[in-house]
């Protein structure tokens, strides 16, 4: 019983590592501006979405322009 009580343990702090490592990562990502993956990404999933939604030529393009301009604006540094 008193062993316990006289503070961490191994797996206590293995979960204060965890969410320091966690909170450290997105730090990073906050601070450096790591966000072009997420544009790209963002990019990607709307391509598919026109693809599987839209039967028309037109209707596609107008989609598609619609992906290509967000994806621009995402990228625009100052968001």
């Amino acid at each position: 019983m008193e062993r316990s009580q006289r503070g961490l343990n191994s797996v206590g702090m293995l979960i204060v590592l965890a969410v320091v490592v966690a909170l450290g990562y997105y730090a990073y990502l906050a601070i450096s501006g790591e966000d072009e993956a997420s544009c790209r990404s963002a990019f990607t999933a709307c391509m598919q979405k026109c693809r599987r939604t839209t039967t028309e030529a037109p209707a596609a393009q107008v989609c598609q322009e619609a992906c290509q301009r967000d994806e621009v604006a995402c990228e625009r540094p100052g968001r």
